[in-house]
């Protein structure tokens, strides 16, 4: 039996180009509906979730993070790729740059960040050290290597409500904690994950510099170029990795 992957993707990703003759649905949850599209990537079953919807309307602290992985699990997916698009705050990752995501910090507020609320589900505690799946991330890294784009490893994600970019000091703060990319979806989509039982691991895209890491003034026209120019070589590592995963 073919394992369905998950693959869930934000600012530029709003379809995939495997699933092009593909139509989103929406799917219902106990949290709500999620918009899926369903579809084969070569022989993979593949259920893709578009953060943002398919036209950029959703704002990262409105998006219904729990719906989208509740209804991953409920359509018999047991293994998730995450595509973020990401700012950088290690100086040494430049747009266009690929990173695996290993470990984040939660700067997020007001979202709904748990099953287990005591109301839906009863209280648990997860454990989130494995919350990025190490062996995924192995196999992206080398499906990378084997086409000659280079994936750097041992990310940490530090996730900000949005849709506003960070400021300096915050970028700052973030850098203190470890923090070597800047985004506002990934938390608490990742733990999330974690806790539905879900294998789940991230690859960044990195489109800019973070704010106070340059001097360069972020703006979604420069972003959207980085993506243009960058984003196929996410899609060629998919294409290379999903057999594998």
């Amino acid at each position: 039996m073919v394992n369905k992957v998950g693959i869930i993707a934000g600012t530029g990703f709003y379809t995939l180009p495997a699933l092009s003759n593909s139509t989103p649905r929406a799917v219902d949850t106990k949290f709500g509906q999620a918009l899926i599209t369903s579809g084969m990537w070569g022989d993979i079953p593949i259920e893709f979730v578009t953060r943002h919807g398919v036209k950029h309307t959703v704002p990262p602290s409105q998006v219904n993070y729990r719906a989208n992985i509740q209804a991953l699990r409920d359509l018999g997916v047991n293994r998730v790729i995450a595509i973020n698009v990401v700012g950088s705050i290690d100086p040494t990752l430049k747009a266009g740059d690929l990173q695996i995501i290993t470990d984040f910090v939660d700067f997020t507020s007001g979202r709904e960040d748990t099953f287990f609320d005591g109301i839906n589900e009863a209280l648990q505690h997860t454990d989130v050290v494995d919350a990025y799946d190490v062996e995924m991330g192995a196999v992206l890294t080398q499906a990378g290597a084997e086409l000659g784009i280079t994936v750097k490893q041992k990310g940490v994600y530090a996730g900000f409500n949005g849709p506003r970019f960070e400021t300096p000091a915050e970028i700052r703060l973030a850098a203190l904690a470890g923090a070597t990319v800047v985004g506002m979806t990934g938390c608490p989509e990742a733990t999330l994950a974690c806790e539905a039982g879900l294998r789940y691991a991230s690859i960044a895209l990195c489109v800019n510099p973070a704010a106070g890491v340059s001097d360069q003034k972020i703006t979604m026209e420069d972003i959207s170029a980085v993506l243009a120019s960058s984003s196929q070589k996410v899609i060629d590592i998919l294409n290379l990795a999903l057999p594998r995963i």
